[in-house]
């Protein structure tokens, strides 16, 4: 499998219009490992990587590594694409064009397929559900009903996923990893809710 990666990512590269230090931020890796992917000089590239490359060509990630040959997800003729977010913060348009870091395509008939978007997942806080690199599907709305799971902004700062649990006088933030205690939300915290989880992807893209 690492053969084919090697060789599916260098066709990939050799037809784009993309250049290795186009990817480079995106990847999170330099141009030269990207370019000892290609030559098949690395071995055992980790999944996470293998989804950013596929992510950033719009192709099948487990069609790069090797593990079947359906190139594309979805059917090109129906797919509709919204944005990858690299952030979401307050006091500004999130879905501005430079916070946008790639498309996600997807096959479903949306009717305001302006107000969904797209996260990478980080951190470890809603595993065995959500892993790290993991791409979570969002629609934009200020409110989710008790119990979903939902994008909120604290503190003016970047976007944390949790389910949301109302109650009264405040909310409780839970993680689905044990490690880490639920976290109330009154009035007097600078908080908000702008969208909800509709569907998670590539966490069980190898199984």
């Amino acid at each position: 499998m690492d053969e084919i990666f090697s060789e599916r990512l260098s066709d990939l590269i050799k037809n784009s219009n993309y250049s290795l230090n186009d990817m480079e931020e995106y990847v999170g890796k330099t141009s030269a490992t990207i370019s000892r992917y290609a030559s098949g000089e690395i071995k055992g590239v980790k999944r996470s990587t293998i989804v950013k490359l596929a992510n950033f060509f719009n192709v099948n990630p487990a069609w790069l590594a090797g593990l079947n040959d359906e190139k594309y997800v979805i059917n090109q003729q129906t797919k509709q694409a919204f944005p990858l977010l690299g952030t979401v913060k307050a006091g500004y348009n999130y879905l501005a064009s430079e916070n946008i870091v790639g498309y996600i395509s997807i096959d479903k008939k949306l009717s305001d397929p302006e107000n969904y978007f797209a996260l990478t997942v980080t951190g470890d806080s809603m595993q065995p559900i959500l892993y790290e690199d993991d791409i979570i599907i969002v629609h934009k709305q200020n409110d989710v009903e008790n119990g979903q799971i939902g994008i909120i902004l604290i503190d003016d700062e970047e976007a944390t996923v949790k389910k949301i649990i109302k109650h009264e006088d405040y909310i409780e933030l839970i993680a689905f990893n044990s490690y880490y205690p639920p976290r109330k939300l009154d009035k007097s915290t600078n908080f908000q809710i702008v969208g909800k989880v509709t569907e998670a992807r590539i966490s069980k893209i190898f199984e």
